[in-house]
């Protein structure tokens, strides 16, 4: 494949991604339990609470995802704490292959950029990154358990970062 048909797939994959997102908010604000567009060729219909069966998963294949600013929510009432929240709806993976130890454990320090999760959305595995540095006091979802855009995934207390 050339450079430029690999620019342009990826251009028209990001830009369906942001279509896909944007669907799933306005579900959620209209509170749709099924939402279908077809326009021309492409028919993406979207379900809530539909999750896929959880499959085995191989290495991640490298896509950071950047997460919104984390954001205090009920989950994180602590002072100096906040939640790292799902980007997408997609199957939340704490671990990069079954048997492989996890990413992060309660009480571990994470770094900003630091790798903490990985969400399997439309067969692609996408890393969850921390933005901020903190220390994880708790997970808030089960390894292989389907997430919703915007669902809290883990809770950390704010610290410094490191050197």
């Amino acid at each position: 494949m050339a450079p430029r048909d690999r620019q342009h797939q990826a251009s028209d994959y990001a830009a369906l991604t942001q279509a896909v997102r944007e669907l799933v908010e306005v579900m959620q604000q209209a509170g749709l339990l099924r939402l279908e567009v077809v326009h021309g060729e492409l028919r993406i219909a979207l379900e809530a609470g539909a999750a896929p069966a959880p499959a085995r998963v191989a290495a991640p294949s490298h896509n950071p995802v950047p997460i919104a600013a984390p954001s205090p929510t009920s989950l994180a009432e602590e002072v100096g704490t906040f939640t790292i929240d799902a980007p997408m709806v997609g199957t939340f993976y704490a671990a990069p292959a079954p048997d492989a130890e996890p990413f992060v454990r309660v009480g571990d320090l994470v770094e900003p950029g630091q790798t903490v999760a990985i969400i399997e959305a439309m067969k692609i595995m996408n890393e969850i990154v921390a933005e901020r540095a903190g220390e994880v006091v708790a997970i808030l979802v089960e390894n292989g358990q389907a997430v919703e855009y915007g669902q809290p995934l883990m809770r950390l207390r704010s610290v410094e970062p490191g050197p």
